[in-house]
């Protein structure tokens, strides 16, 4: 599989269903039609997208997004709901966290509370995309191994995202109003930090 066939089976779920659970279904059974040696490059890719978007940025664009605060283990969530987004949304977002402030998707939270956002069609966070190709595989090879997944994984032939360099990126908090009005300017003024 390469980047435009992942891409194209990504933004198919897209136009089938905005709901994350449907959208799974869907991702799943169409992987279970490839081959189980195909498989494991859509996880191989998955998995190179969010290295890609391991961003301190795009961190702080996803804490500001969700009220002031992301968890490491959000912040993956939110990397695998942003691939999720499809190539129109995540390149840019990684180009330019505050790119994010003019995406549909996070337009249509503004103003209104992370509590009061469907947590299958608007949160952004979407952890199962990063079970989906294993559970395709399972089914398509019978093998319950996840093990056996991971290692074909690891021997996927995908082109290895880089590493991002933390060293030149400076870690800064999505809390420091100051900070975020310079990295963030238009995300800062629509999600306004709670009193």
């Amino acid at each position: 599989m390469n980047t435009e066939t992942f891409w194209t089976l990504i933004e198919d779920s897209l136009d089938h269903s905005p709901g994350h659970a449907e959208r799974g279904r869907y991702l799943t059974a169409r992987l279970a039609e490839l081959s189980a040696e195909e498989i494991p490059d859509f996880q191989a890719l998955v998995d190179n997208l969010c290295v890609r978007a391991d961003r301190w940025d795009l961190w702080g664009a996803a804490a500001r997004i969700l009220g002031g605060f992301c968890s490491d283990d959000g912040f993956e969530y939110f990397r695998l709901w942003l691939i999720g987004r499809g190539r129109k949304v995540f390149e840019p977002a990684v180009a330019d966290p505050d790119s994010l402030a003019e995406a549909p998707e996070v337009q249509r939270l503004i103003g209104r509370r992370p509590s009061a956002w469907d947590d299958d069609a608007e949160y952004p966070s979407w952890e199962s995309l990063a079970y989906l190709a294993a559970e395709a595989y399972a089914s398509v090879t019978g093998e319950e191994d996840e093990d056996a997944f991971d290692d074909a994984v690891a021997q996927a032939d995908v082109y290895p995202a880089p590493l991002p360099d933390y060293l030149a990126e400076q870690h800064w908090s999505a809390s420091d109003e100051a900070a975020a009005a310079v990295r963030i300017p238009r995300l800062a003024r629509a999600f306004p930090l709670p009193a």
